[in-house]
């Protein structure tokens, strides 16, 4: 680690609020332990209920739950090798992959609708929101699970993606001791170390250590990446019915800016894949964060619980990219970048407090969930461009280190600080009308301000919006095995630059959904079909004046279908299944590719066709445990340019293999390779010349140690 990393991290730390400090001290140092012996088996389930509740969700199985959503837990993540968010959410054929920003964030579009294209997808983390800001990719370490809740969910959690939201649920401790490592290395030099222990402290304190450290290269030239992950958390029982949690994401990521690779005439694949275009001189970008989450919960009875919550997180961008520039090379294979050098810092605070419980009123059943929450997101952006030196490098046969860093002309590009501000309640009641049918409404209000401080202009402007988004569902059970839904619901999410001036109102999303949920085998595997109707106005662009500007509307259309679970007793399956057809619903004018957008354009990066398999069989070598994996992805064809209908990037199908074999009761060795048939595919892309390719065959193999 740098000397400049370490100052970072000590400022960062320094920064921790001193509400959290004192609850963490007080905890440790102020708690009495209770005598075992005095604790009843009724008392620990009670704490253990209060663990495992969601915020903003409630306490609903899933066959009463009138919209779709899917579960990947800590097992299928094992299964598919899925050490990072992305590889996490190609689980779920309704994510598509979108422009990850060379690689320095996540970005994805859930039922065909992706957030804001200059900013990352939004994510949450136990209910916080957490991808706002410029953390970098996420990273699994420190993840128990990952939740893809589909359809928009305004209504309780307030602003977010149209299409859906994810909830990443972390490792939080447990009262019994437990420790591994895992120790592995694959291609490209790719050596990685994670590290997870929880222990108690005392009778009503425990704490949980989860870490990890990766230093990898890359089948991309030149490029090579690191990454240092920590995040400690600690649980402190008070009393037999209340719990306080508190929570540390510690992230430091150095990664390369890369845009990938360019199309010729719409053709991919004239260069070779690990062709990097950037300078690598330039060196990597630092993204850093440090988030803090304390949440505190009781059980006034088995009917009512609060909990009450507090989530800062401070993320950063950090340095100097060379970038393919938009135009084609020359006859002779010169092809144009440019240069820019960013500071991005942003920070995310919220404090939420919530209500949930049921009641009878006659013969009617409630289970209603009320809240409210503050939040802040203060986004910081600072960036110097260079266009005016030829930086043009040849794309048959690169030579890097023709333009040194002190020799370009940086000029001021963006000089600014937007502030948003937002109080949100929400109310949600499912009413149990008979045995069988439940209706759920809902509804959120948030009053939303927003501040934009343009320093270049030494000009601010001002914009503030109200907002209802209601829910309305339906479920009928069946049986105890099989359940039918509909639902209806609203979602909003303000757009950075929006002004009084620009009257930029913010994107409305409303969804249609039908399904049916079952369950098979005693409840073992479970699935879902869900038809769905979305409409997404408001999108977002830049006008000739490279002012943010509404374009119109857009619409997605399909149906998905998720089967998961056991098949036997030692055969699992994982299967998911989305039909989407996104585009748009009006002619327009994009300035960001000067191009005539025609009504009926896919949108980008959207596949009509996704599909996801999983299988995994148990069975014993020399009488020990041996599992053996086996998965695919599939991916249609879709738009690689926005408005261009002859730039399309190909279909593709990926294999994978592993195999976990228990040496010991403590030692496991794997072996994984990932593109098994070593497919030449293009994950995702912005336009012609910012192409990601996808990873060629790899090897990994790993060792995990318990204890």
């Amino acid at each position: 680690m740098t000397v400049n990393r370490v100052r970072r991290a000590a400022r960062r730390w320094a920064a921790l609020p001193t509400l959290t400090v004192l609850l963490t001290a007080n905890a440790i140092l102020g708690s009495t332990p209770v005598n075992a012996q005095t604790e009843t088996d009724e008392t620990i389930d009670e704490i253990l209920v209060l663990g495992t509740r969601q915020a903003y969700q409630g306490d609903f199985d899933a066959l009463e739950t009138p919209q779709a959503e899917l579960r990947i837990d800590a097992e299928t993540l094992q299964n598919a090798g899925a050490i990072d968010l992305v590889q996490a959410l190609d689980l779920s054929a309704s994510v598509a992959r979108q422009n990850n920003f060379g690689g320095l964030w996540n970005s994805f579009a859930i039922r065909g609708f992706v957030g804001d294209e200059n900013l990352p997808s939004n994510y949450l983390v136990n209910g916080f929101n957490a991808g706002r800001g410029f953390g970098g990719a996420r990273d699994l370490s420190g993840i128990e699970s990952v939740e893809v809740l589909k359809g928009p969910r305004a209504a309780l959690f307030g602003r977010g993606e149209p299409g859906g939201t994810v909830n990443l649920v972390t490792k939080r401790p447990t009262f019994e001791t437990a420790g591994e490592i895992l120790i592995s290395a694959g291609s490209w030099s790719t050596n990685r170390i994670d590290f997870d222990y929880t222990t108690p402290l005392s009778d009503n304190v425990a704490i949980r250590l989860v870490g990890a450290y990766e230093d990898a290269e890359s089948f991309r030239d030149t490029i090579e990446t690191d990454k240092l992950l920590f995040s400690p958390s600690l649980a402190w029982r008070i009393g037999d019915r209340s719990q306080l949690t508190y929570e540390i994401e510690y992230s430091d990521q150095e990664t390369p800016f890369d845009r990938g690779v360019i199309a010729i005439n719409d053709e991919l694949g004239l260069i070779p894949e690990d062709r990097f275009l950037g300078e690598p001189s330039y060196g990597p970008i630092d993204t850093d964060v440090l988030g803090h989450q304390l949440e505190f919960r009781h059980a006034f009875n088995d009917d009512w619980s609060a909990m009450l919550g507090f989530n800062y997180r401070d993320t950063s961008l950090d340095g100097l990219a060379s970038e393919n520039g938009f135009g084609a090379p020359d006859a002779d294979g010169n092809f144009g970048r440019f240069s820019r050098d960013r500071d991005y810092d942003a920070t995310y605070q919220v404090f939420r407090a919530e209500l949930s419980g049921a009641f009878e009123t006659g013969n009617l059943t409630h289970r209603v969930i009320v809240g409210v929450d503050v939040d802040e997101f203060k986004n910081d952006q600072v960036a110097f461009r260079d266009r005016s030196t030829d930086q043009s490098i040849n794309i048959f046969n690169p030579v890097y280190g023709n333009y040194p860093p002190e020799t370009l002309a940086l000029a001021s590009q963006i000089d600014r600080v937007e502030t948003q501000e937002a109080v949100g309640f929400y109310i949600q009641d499912q009413i149990s009308v008979t045995e069988k049918l439940d209706i759920r409404i809902g509804a959120r209000f948030d009053d939303y301000e927003q501040e934009l401080v343009n320093r270049r202009s030494n000009r601010t402007s001002n914009y503030s919006e109200t907002q209802v988004s209601p829910q309305f569902g339906l479920v009928y059970k069946a049986t105890d095995a099989l359940s039918f839904y509909a639902a209806y619901g609203e979602n909003f999410r303000p757009l950075s630059g929006a002004t009084d001036e620009n009257g930029l109102d913010p994107n409305i999303a409303e969804s249609t959904e039908v399904g049916v949920k079952f369950a098979l085998n005693d409840g073992a595997l479970v699935g879902n079909l869900a038809i769905f109707d979305l409409e997404h106005s408001n999108i977002a662009t830049f006008d000739a004046n490279f002012e943010p500007t509404a374009i119109g509307e857009a619409s997605s259309q399909g149906f998905e279908f998720d089967l998961t679970g056991q098949l036997t007793d030692s055969l699992s399956l994982w299967m998911s299944y989305a039909y989407v057809d996104a585009q748009t619903e009006n002619d327009f004018t994009d300035f960001i590719s000067f191009g005539f957008i025609p009504a009926g354009s896919d949108l980008l990066n959207v596949a009509e066709n996704q599909f996801s398999l999983q299988l995994a069989q148990q069975t014993e070598l020399a009488g020990r445990d041996l599992t053996l994996i086996g998965g695919l992805t599939y991916v249609d064809d879709r738009s690689g340019e926005f408005g261009d209908p002859t730039f399309r990037l190909p279909s593709y199908t990926t294999v994978r293999i592993a195999g976990d074999y228990e040496i010991s009761d403590s030692l496991d060795i794997r072996l994984e390779v990932h593109n098994l048939f070593d497919e030449e595919y293009y994950t995702n892309s912005y336009a012609d010349v910012w192409v990601q390719p996808g990873t060629p065959r790899s090897y990994r193999v790993s060792a995990n140690f318990r204890f």
